[in-house]
């Protein structure tokens, strides 16, 4: 093998001293009508050989790896062009690498104002916010990685023609939803009080101005921004179905700390963050009294007893993360699956579904507020989202987000930002199953 490479360059060497680089290898490119030169020398069985070879001395005239070369290039691919006036293949607005991006190549428009004739079942938007948190921030950059770190997802939809080949696109990509990326809600970044009333007013606009083809009420993931923004999504689903929201919170921490124990013993003005949203939620009745769910808890309370109390005053049961080692992906999946009553089903309580994304372990997940060891896999928590898939508490989910990505302190790779794109497909999926 590193002989006939050899040989090959040799005779490239040799070649190419006297031929343009660029006219043998692109020639029909950069030219109208383009030709390679035809060497008329022949080669003789004993030359045909490549074993006469022993060592790396030239053993035959120029003319000889002229020959070799040419051969290769002849027998080289070729490329067919269109037309020079032919845009078909070029007209779409995205590729995989470049154009403007939105989660999965999905269609973009502004889905706050105007637009009402263009049906959406699921809308995916961003909520650029991080002035909640009490560690580390740089999740208002979450939305914008999650999208990048999406390029090569792809959905069917009839209102974007798709780029690849139908062949490339996933069997379960196929559905009758029409999915479309909102962009992000302008959230301003000097007042909490002003940044998620704007978040609860964009959430409301896609719910009140648009209808589906499958969904007459459109469901939202939002990509977070931290965890505060949930409360702004909660507060719109109970405008809109008129009834407590049951949520299965995907977390390390519980998030439902009394604001006297966590921001608001300090100022007023902090008392709704990322770790009280919950309790907020409770108190204005948007959640239900019993029956939500943590999944994944393992950070440390700040008040053991008091805040366990609260916690399941707030209507919250607890998974512990370290429960999937007890009772395994599946275990988790039944108790979630049969938390869903007959009665909830009789009544149609509609489900919520928060990731924050330090459920998983630093080791999937460093980019992110607060992390804690001892979390789930990527693949442990994918697992139980694709569960839900088909069952009762998956057919009335009404909403999801995704929070707490924070770009500036994830890896070169991304692999906070890839693991939010994958929770996020698993939503889809469950939405459009």
């Amino acid at each position: 093998m590193l002989l006939g490479w050899f040989i090959l360059s040799t005779a490239a060497g040799h070649y190419l001293a006297s031929t343009s680089l660029l006219d043998q290898l692109y020639g029909d490119l950069v030219h109208e009508s383009y030709q390679h030169p035809n060497f008329q020398y022949k080669i003789s069985q004993d030359e045909d050989n490549l074993g006469v070879y022993s060592s790396y001395e030239q053993k035959f005239p120029d003319v000889y790896y002229e020959s070799i070369l040419h051969h290769y290039l002849k027998r080289k691919p070729h490329a067919k062009f269109p037309d020079k006036d032919d845009v078909s293949d070029i007209e779409m607005d995205q590729n995989m690498f470049g154009g403007i991006v939105t989660y999965a190549h999905l269609p973009h428009f502004n889905c706050f104002k105007g637009h009402n004739d263009i049906p959406i079942d699921v809308a995916i938007v961003g909520a650029p916010f991080d002035t909640g948190v009490s560690f580390r921030p740089g999740a208002r950059f979450g939305p914008d990685a999650i999208r990048s770190a999406a390029k090569r997802l792809s959905y069917s939809t009839d209102s974007k023609k798709n780029n690849y080949k139908e062949k490339n696109i996933r069997r379960d990509s196929f559905h009758k939803h029409s999915i479309v990326d909102c962009g992000d809600v302008a959230m301003n970044p000097f007042d909490n009080r002003i940044s998620l009333n704007q978040l609860y007013r964009g959430h409301r606009a896609i719910v009140n101005n648009h209808s589906g083809k499958v969904h007459s009420i459109p469901r939202v993931i939002t990509m977070g921004g931290d965890h505060t923004i949930t409360l702004m999504a909660l507060r719109n689903l109970h405008e809109q179905w008129k009834k407590p929201i049951k949520i299965i919170h995907f977390d390390s921490h519980i998030d439902t700390w009394d604001p006297k124990k966590l921001g608001g013993g300090i100022t007023n003005y902090m008392s709704l963050n990322h770790g009280t949203f919950l309790h907020y939620a409770h108190e204005k009745g948007f959640i239900g009294d019993k029956g939500n769910y943590h999944v994944g808890i393992r950070a440390p309370l700040i008040d053991p007893d008091f805040d366990s109390k609260h916690d399941a005053e707030c209507g919250f049961n607890v998974i512990g993360a370290s429960s999937i080692d007890k009772i395994g992906v599946q275990g988790i999946l039944k108790e979630l699956v049969e938390s869903y009553t007959a009665n909830d089903k009789e009544i149609g309580t509609p489900v919520y579904i928060s990731v924050d994304i330090d459920v998983l372990d630093p080791a999937y997940a460093p980019g992110t507020g607060t992390m804690e060891v001892g979390g789930f896999t990527s693949r442990e928590l994918l697992a139980i989202l694709d569960g839900l898939k088909g069952t009762e508490l998956g057919r009335h989910l009404v909403g999801a987000d995704v929070v707490e990505v924070s770009p500036p302190y994830d890896t070169n790779s991304g692999i906070t930002a890839l693991s939010a794109t994958a929770v996020i497909d698993s939503l889809l999926k469950i939405f459009v199953n």
